[in-house]
Protein backbone atom coordinates (compact mmCIF):
# COMPACT_ATOMS: atom_id res chain seq x y z
CA UNK A 1 0.00 0.00 0.00
CA UNK A 2 3.12 2.38 0.76
CA UNK A 3 4.39 2.05 -2.86
CA UNK A 4 0.67 2.56 -4.07
CA UNK A 5 0.67 5.78 -2.07
CA UNK A 6 4.02 6.95 -3.27
CA UNK A 7 3.29 6.04 -6.94
CA UNK A 8 0.00 8.29 -7.03
CA UNK A 9 1.81 10.90 -4.81
CA UNK A 10 4.92 10.72 -7.85
CA UNK A 11 1.97 11.05 -10.17
CA UNK A 12 0.10 14.16 -8.43
CA UNK A 13 3.71 16.17 -8.28
CA UNK A 14 4.19 14.87 -12.52
CA UNK A 15 0.42 16.28 -12.82
CA UNK A 16 1.23 19.57 -11.77
CA UNK A 17 4.59 19.58 -13.81
CA UNK A 18 2.50 19.02 -16.12
CA UNK A 19 0.16 21.50 -16.26
CA UNK A 20 2.69 23.69 -16.14
CA UNK A 21 4.01 23.10 -19.15
CA UNK A 22 0.56 23.33 -20.30
CA UNK A 23 0.31 27.06 -19.40
CA UNK A 24 3.46 27.79 -20.91
CA UNK A 25 1.89 26.16 -24.37
CA UNK A 26 -0.85 27.91 -24.48
CA UNK A 27 -0.14 31.25 -23.04
CA UNK A 28 3.51 30.77 -24.83
CA UNK A 29 5.28 32.52 -22.36
CA UNK A 30 9.29 32.24 -22.14
CA UNK A 31 9.38 31.05 -18.74
CA UNK A 32 10.00 26.66 -18.68
CA UNK A 33 6.79 24.99 -18.30
CA UNK A 34 8.99 23.31 -15.23
CA UNK A 35 9.34 26.82 -13.31
CA UNK A 36 5.59 27.23 -13.72
CA UNK A 37 4.66 24.27 -12.27
CA UNK A 38 6.61 24.62 -9.35
CA UNK A 39 5.49 28.17 -8.81
CA UNK A 40 1.38 26.03 -9.08
CA UNK A 41 3.04 23.95 -6.60
CA UNK A 42 4.55 26.67 -4.42
CA UNK A 43 0.81 28.46 -4.82
CA UNK A 44 -1.04 25.55 -3.72
CA UNK A 45 0.77 24.73 -0.62
CA UNK A 46 0.58 28.36 0.18
CA UNK A 47 -3.62 28.60 0.25
CA UNK A 48 -3.37 25.20 1.70
CA UNK A 49 -5.60 23.58 -1.63
CA UNK A 50 -2.87 20.99 -1.24
CA UNK A 51 -1.51 19.79 2.07
CA UNK A 52 2.27 18.96 2.20
CA UNK A 53 1.29 15.20 3.73
CA UNK A 54 -0.52 14.01 0.93
CA UNK A 55 2.72 14.48 -1.61
CA UNK A 56 5.17 14.16 1.38
CA UNK A 57 6.60 10.42 0.61
CA UNK A 58 6.92 10.96 -2.95
CA UNK A 59 8.66 13.82 -2.86
CA UNK A 60 10.86 12.36 -0.52
CA UNK A 61 11.37 9.07 -2.85
CA UNK A 62 12.29 11.50 -5.79
CA UNK A 63 15.04 13.52 -3.46
CA UNK A 64 16.17 10.06 -2.15
CA UNK A 65 17.14 9.12 -5.82
CA UNK A 66 18.34 12.60 -7.14
CA UNK A 67 21.60 11.93 -8.37
CA UNK A 68 20.11 9.03 -10.76
CA UNK A 69 17.61 11.31 -12.55
CA UNK A 70 20.73 13.03 -13.45
CA UNK A 71 22.44 10.14 -15.56
CA UNK A 72 20.84 11.64 -18.53
CA UNK A 73 21.31 14.43 -18.38
CA UNK A 74 25.47 14.29 -17.75
CA UNK A 75 25.15 11.64 -20.45
CA UNK A 76 23.82 14.04 -22.91
CA UNK A 77 26.46 16.36 -22.12
CA UNK A 78 29.10 14.27 -23.02
CA UNK A 79 27.72 14.23 -26.87
CA UNK A 80 29.03 17.87 -26.57
CA UNK A 81 32.70 16.43 -25.40
CA UNK A 82 34.54 18.52 -28.09
CA UNK A 83 32.94 21.99 -27.12
CA UNK A 84 33.48 21.57 -23.75
CA UNK A 85 37.17 20.19 -24.71
CA UNK A 86 39.12 23.33 -24.80
CA UNK A 87 36.93 25.42 -21.98
CA UNK A 88 37.39 22.10 -19.34
CA UNK A 89 39.49 24.02 -16.90
CA UNK A 90 37.08 26.69 -17.61
CA UNK A 91 34.15 24.94 -16.74
CA UNK A 92 35.50 23.69 -13.38
CA UNK A 93 36.45 26.93 -12.31
CA UNK A 94 32.91 28.62 -13.24
CA UNK A 95 31.86 25.85 -11.04
CA UNK A 96 33.81 26.33 -8.26
CA UNK A 97 33.12 30.07 -8.07
CA UNK A 98 29.53 29.48 -8.35
CA UNK A 99 29.47 26.94 -5.66
CA UNK A 100 31.22 28.92 -3.23
CA UNK A 101 28.96 32.32 -3.98
CA UNK A 102 26.05 30.31 -3.46
CA UNK A 103 27.27 28.37 0.06
CA UNK A 104 28.15 32.39 1.25
CA UNK A 105 24.95 33.94 0.01
CA UNK A 106 23.12 30.53 1.58
CA UNK A 107 25.24 31.46 4.53
CA UNK A 108 24.42 34.58 5.21
CA UNK A 109 20.57 34.63 4.23
CA UNK A 110 20.74 31.69 7.15
CA UNK A 111 22.92 33.46 9.69
CA UNK A 112 20.58 36.31 9.17
CA UNK A 113 17.35 34.70 9.43
CA UNK A 114 18.74 33.04 12.90
CA UNK A 115 20.04 36.17 14.29
CA UNK A 116 16.47 37.74 13.22
CA UNK A 117 14.56 34.93 15.26
CA UNK A 118 16.83 35.25 18.59
CA UNK A 119 16.10 38.86 18.65
CA UNK A 120 12.40 38.06 17.95
CA UNK A 121 12.64 35.92 20.77
CA UNK A 122 14.26 38.05 23.07
CA UNK A 123 11.96 40.70 22.53
CA UNK A 124 8.74 38.55 23.02
CA UNK A 125 10.46 37.32 26.75
CA UNK A 126 11.04 40.44 27.78
CA UNK A 127 7.83 41.38 27.01
CA UNK A 128 6.23 38.70 29.27
CA UNK A 129 8.38 38.77 31.84
CA UNK A 130 7.51 42.81 32.03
Amino acid sequence: MKILLTIVQMGSLYGIYYIGCLIQKLLNISIPGSIIGMLLLFILLQLKIVKEKWLAQGSTFLLNHLAILFVPATVGVMEYFSFFSGWGFLTVVVAFISTVMVMTISGLIAQTISTHEEKKQVANERGFEA
